[in-house]
């Protein structure tokens, strides 16, 4: 019987091939390392235009104005609002800059120990309702318009329950209300977790040992596969210059004020308040029902973080008419780095501001 046999020159020419790329790959990539490389993030230009104890209100100013109502972005507290301004490619600023909308960001800073006894309505009610008067009181305007980025989201939506006199329309990012979902490793860990042993411990919950929880929901996406696609990619200086950009937000987790860690543990995910009408803040309830403007929902197909299910309810507890639910496919983050989000979505959600403008 004849077999064919494959000549083992060939696998030696071939291995031969493959060595010499290697080494060409390994040459560029070092000179690559060794050379300038952009890696900085949040360079948007910006006015520092409020500050109250660690929070500060950044101001980007459109070249050409089309919106009279400014944009107010509330990122969450268990990471830093420089995804929002990631590079200039990759930009939600600037591509809202580019729309035409005057655009306000908040940055929670880095909490101190005598923060850790700040709570929910020190946030809502104190810090971001102070802010929103300022953003009023600088326009003239009577509402601003308020979009909300994951857990920030959330305060978003407790905020305009609870000022809807304030918010002309809202906007939702992978922004968690309904949490009492069984999709989602983080949904199910926190209905076991501790958190009074937690915060009596720590006092301020460390961003490190956030940031560390965050990585062990998905190992083997976020510990072995972009590590991976890292090496296989380290000749591309592009390449490079964004991995480097999001590792540094990944890795610049701030401190959390513990008590507020409190209330979003027990109250949200453990007991899942708001969506039923139950949340307290200030002997305040919080009633969805109160959100009658236009509210704009988006959230991630494959978000692990928050899955759709922990979105999508939302449009369906308000007051307003005018809802909108978009379900992207996409993870958590991605939706703020790809390029479909800025090329597609942003647009979108201007247009869709403009003609609710009156």
């Amino acid at each position: 019987m004849d077999r064919r046999k494959i000549p083992v020159d060939l696998i030696l020419a071939k291995l031969a091939a493959d060595a010499e790329e290697a080494k060409h790959r390994l040459e560029k990539a070092r000179n690559i390392f060794l050379g300038p490389l952009a890696t900085e993030i949040g360079t948007t230009p910006y006015e520092l235009v409020y500050q109250e104890d660690r929070v500060r209100l950044k101001y980007y100013r459109p070249e050409a104005a089309r919106f009279k109502t400014p944009l107010l972005l509330v990122h969450g507290l268990f990471s830093r609002e420089t995804l929002l301004d990631l590079q200039p490619g990759r930009s939600v600023v600037r591509k809202f800059l580019q729309e035409g909308a005057p655009v306000y960001l908040i940055e929670w800073g880095s909490p101190s120990r005598r923060d850790q006894f700040l709570t929910l309505d020190d946030h809502i009610n104190g810090y971001l309702d102070d802010i929103v008067e300022f953003i009023r009181r600088r326009h003239g305007v009577p509402k601003v318009n308020l979009m909300g980025v994951c857990l920030g989201g959330t305060f978003a939506v407790i905020y305009a329950a609870l000022h809807p006199a304030k918010i002309r329309n809202l906007i939702t990012t992978v922004a968690p209300t309904h949490f009492d979902t069984p999709k989602g490793l983080l949904h199910i860990w926190m209905k076991e977790i501790d958190v009074d042993r937690l915060v009596n411990a720590f006092g301020n919950l460390p961003g490190n040992l956030v940031n560390a929880a965050f990585l062990l929901l998905n190992p083997p996406r976020l510990l072995l596969d972009k590590y991976l696609g890292f090496l296989e990619n380290m000749d591309n200086k592009d390449f490079v210059e964004s991995f480097i950009r999001m590792e540094k937000w990944i890795f610049d987790s701030p401190d959390v004020p513990g008590e507020t860690v409190r209330q979003v543990i027990k109250d949200l995910y453990q007991e899942n308040l708001l969506v039923q009408g139950k949340m307290m803040l200030a002997g305040r309830r919080v009633d969805l029902r109160r959100i009658t403007m236009p509210l704009l929902n988006i959230y991630g197909q494959y978000d692990h973080l928050v899955p759709p299910e922990a979105c999508d309810v939302l449009t369906k507890k308000v007051g307003s008419r005018d809802t909108e639910d978009i379900c992207l496919d996409t993870g958590h983050v991605g939706i703020y780095v790809s390029s479909r989000f800025h090329k597609e979505t942003v647009p979108k959600i201007a247009a869709w501001l403009l003609a609710r403008e009156g």
